[in-house]
């Protein structure tokens, strides 16, 4: 009998060793943005803890924080810093104001078109920024999402860009997109997306950057039916990993969970490159007055953008002549 329990000891001593050492990599994390539910985000976001749950036999779970549960975009990069918070998905509106050079991304006319959006956002070039957040954030910087492009949405008729002058326009609250609207002559005025609605029932606003998807989403229609269809700038997202939190993954770990993130932020890119045309046909059909702009109607403000931003984002260059490629295959 006492031969028995000295085999038997060392036997179940081994197993709750190796039980511990897997219990010590499974992982609950939180995943924190500022879209509601329905939003394309938010589902990629859940869609992406439901895989990397999969794919770990169950080991890590994410569970997801949408709508601004944990607070705005500027206190979620805290925790993370602080590793309170594991990971996001944010606007690269948040991190040009940490990174002026994120900025670039968002230079007026930078693409002309979504499919041109999606291409650059996949590049090379534009990947490589991530490479400065680490230093810069202290976040591991994933891939690229989006949201389709920017166009202008008004309570009253609005043919060209300059119709705003003067006008109370919301945008989300970073200088690359106040710096342009105020080149244009509106007054730009910073908003959090779940206050826009009302903004524009209550004449707190004129007129709105807002792309295709949240206009219907969120029937912004209802209180401004002035479409102008100015595909004036793109509106890119990313992934991004408390860097506290990655340098305590094991190496499999940080692979699998670099590598399921990407592949639903490319799903991002392709959801919003695909219903683009069928959204802006569903908008035509509904009581809006659509109008179209062009590049040139905005030349000079562009100009004016680029003295302000070429210093502080030296990759625009770079960027624009990497779209430039991109346009010509």
């Amino acid at each position: 009998m006492n031969y028995l329990k000295r085999i038997a000891l060392p036997i179940m001593t081994g197993v709750s060793i190796l039980a511990l050492s897997v219990s010590a990599q499974a992982r609950d994390f939180k995943l924190g943005l500022i879209t509601p539910v329905p939003h394309i985000w938010t589902q990629e976001a859940q869609n992406f803890a439901d895989e990397l749950n999969q794919k770990s036999n169950g080991e890590h779970v994410v569970k997801v924080f949408p709508s601004r549960q944990l607070g705005n975009e500027a206190q979620m990069v805290q925790q993370m810093q602080t590793g309170a918070l594991d990971m996001a998905f944010l606007t690269i509106a948040e991190l040009s104001n940490r990174v002026p050079e994120f900025g670039a991304l968002y230079a007026p006319y930078l693409v002309d078109n979504i499919d041109e959006a999606a291409a650059l956002l996949k590049s090379d070039t534009a990947l490589g920024l991530l490479n400065t957040l680490p230093q810069h954030t202290g976040l591991i910087g994933v891939g690229y999402g989006m949201a389709g492009m920017r166009q202008m949405l008004s309570r009253d008729p609005i043919r060209v860009p300059a119709d705003l002058d003067g006008k109370k326009t919301r945008i989300t609250p970073f200088e690359p997109i106040r710096d342009f609207y105020n080149a244009i002559g509106a007054a730009p005025t910073p908003l959090p997306l779940p206050a826009v609605y009302d903004a524009l029932a209550n004449g707190q606003v004129d007129a709105i950057d807002m792309d295709f998807d949240s206009i219907l989403i969120l029937k912004f229609y209802e209180r401004a039916n002035n479409l102008l269809i100015s595909n004036h700038m793109m509106f890119p997202m990313v992934g991004v990993v408390s860097g506290r939190v990655w340098k305590d993954l094991s190496k499999a770990d940080r692979v699998l969970i670099k590598e399921t993130m990407k592949s639903h932020l490319d799903k991002v890119i392709d959801r919003f490159q695909g219903q683009e045309q069928g959204l802006e046909t569903k908008l035509r059909s509904l009581d809006v007055v659509v109008t179209e702009s062009t590049k040139g109607q905005v030349s000079d403000a562009i100009t004016e953008w680029e003295k302000t931003w070429a210093p502080k984002a030296p990759s625009l260059g770079a960027l624009r002549k990497t779209a430039a490629e991109l346009r010509t295959q």
